[in-house]
């Protein structure tokens, strides 16, 4: 009843083993995936100072640059301040779904501004579609108007992108955009607040 030749035996034997060794990498993606992420800059808490940035209308023309307060609030505040989802990805650093933001196939002209502070940040006008699934842009409006953090967050070397204001996480810049910059500014739309050009 229980004899079978050896060649059987091993044959399901090593689909057992394939079978069971897919199921934990199956699960062990699925836990991965549900995980909290890490902020970026764990190491760094938001001091209070004054920060430059560069001042934009709502139509997009530069005015001046300032001098003003850190934007700084609580947990709770933030919480409290930003719609659903914008609060993970913009102080804890995670990130939307690819293809699931409402900016990433916007192409109407206007500014982007930071959801959290309402920092001016990019510009309808440098916009690009990058085929990732999220707005991406080749600059920003001003540079002191986003920093760059250095993010080893999910075991790769990139660059996080954050407000300057208020250090709300936007997304990652990377090296593979289009001319004139070379960049690609690739943002969570839920970090963003777009103000249609009049």
């Amino acid at each position: 009843m229980f004899e079978s030749d050896g060649c059987e035996s091993e044959g399901k034997v090593s689909r057992r083993v394939f079978l069971g060794s897919l199921g934990a990498a199956l699960g062990g993606g699925v836990l991965y995936s549900w995980r909290k992420p890490y902020p970026i800059a764990a190491a760094e808490k938001t001091q209070p100072g004054e920060v430059t940035v560069v001042q934009f209308s709502d139509a997009g023309q530069r005015l001046q640059k300032v001098k003003i307060a850190k934007v700084i609030k609580t947990e709770a505040e933030w919480k409290n301040q930003l719609p659903p989802g914008a609060f993970e990805i913009t102080r804890h650093a995670d990130t939307e779904f690819a293809y699931s933001g409402k900016y990433w196939n916007l192409h109407d002209q206007g500014i982007y501004r930071c959801i959290c502070c309402d920092n001016a940040l990019f510009s309808s006008a440098t916009k690009f579609d990058s085929g990732t699934g999220w707005p991406s842009f080749w600059e920003p409006l001003a540079k002191e108007n986003v920093r760059e953090i250095h993010d080893r967050s999910i075991g790769m070397d990139r660059v996080a992108v954050a407000c300057t204001e208020c250090e709300a996480h936007l997304g990652h810049v990377f090296d593979d955009g289009p001319r004139p910059t070379g960049l690609r500014y690739c943002m969570n739309s839920a970090s963003l607040r777009f103000v249609k050009a009049a």
